[in-house]
């Protein structure tokens, strides 16, 4: 077994747990819809890391890459991993106790939020440097264009209560990841 694939299997558990954790809770709002207040832009940021999820495994294919594997690598990718699983917990709670419905909720945590989803441009714009530095050079301003617009936005996320805003960033991420993913992975072994 290659060191590669040691490693994808540890990531690919715990990511799976992460789309485990975002199913079963839309199972529950489907199987109960009375039980807990929906708010669409709740559910906009569900599809969101869904997607972002999905894509993130399929673009860690090019892990396979890196020539030299050490501990620190290592502990970083699956740390990603395990960051990953922790925004999708942050979406949603065991319970909504104290809340009235994901709307209140979301808005309530929307600083931890939207923290996370800056922490996690940090972490992604450092994952494209491990990769190497002719991946980095070759995708770097593509992912430095995507992670300032996910960071600042974030910002105004934290900021603003209203609604509407929340509304323009969630379909606004969302079509954005959507575009990044028609043309960046549309071929899984991605030559530099």
């Amino acid at each position: 077994m290659q060191m590669f694939e040691y490693v994808i299997v540890l990531i690919s558990i715990v990511i799976g747990l992460a789309l485990t954790h975002l199913m079963q809770r839309i199972a529950g709002l489907i199987q109960h819809p009375t039980r807990a207040r929906v708010w669409w832009v709740h559910l906009v940021w569900v599809a969101y890391m869904f997607l972002s999820i999905v894509f993130w495994w399929w673009w860690e294919f090019q892990l396979q890459h890196i020539k030299t594997w050490t501990f620190s690598i290592y502990l970083f990718v699956v740390f990603y991993a395990f960051y990953l699983y922790l925004i999708c917990a942050m979406l949603f709670p065991r319970d909504l106790e104290g809340y009235d419905g994901y709307k209140d909720y979301f808005l309530a945590r929307r600083g931890w939020f939207f923290g996370l989803l800056i922490g996690w441009s940090v972490i992604d714009t450092i994952d494209t440097w491990i990769k190497g530095p002719d991946y980095f050079a070759a995708l770097g301003a593509t992912a430095m264009i995507f992670n300032v617009a996910l960071a600042l936005s974030s910002v105004v996320g934290m900021i603003s209560r209203r609604g509407a805003v929340q509304a323009v960033i969630a379909v606004g991420q969302l079509a954005y990841l959507v575009s990044g993913v028609l043309r960046l992975f549309n071929v899984v072994n991605f030559e530099i």
